[in-house]
């Protein structure tokens, strides 16, 4: 299984499945992170968290740990 975490910076990829349950599941929805966005990852803080990404055309940094939970392709 391949997460948003793992997506190398200046790449896009395309949401399969958001994994996690209840509140952090609808935060990461309400986000605009649903399954088939495309997103593309522009950049990484300093120490690596949080992820600056593009998505439905504005930007979102998001922390790591929540990266992993949106499977995509």
């Amino acid at each position: 299984m391949k997460t948003l975490r793992d997506i190398k910076i200046g790449s896009t990829a395309k949401v399969i499945k958001i994994h996690g349950e209840g509140a952090l599941k609808r935060r990461i929805m309400d986000m605009g992170i649903t399954k088939g966005v495309e997103i593309y990852v522009r950049k990484a803080a300093p120490l690596g968290d949080p992820l600056e990404i593009f998505v439905r055309g504005y930007e979102l940094s998001i922390r790591k740990a929540d990266a992993e939970l949106i499977e995509v392709e």
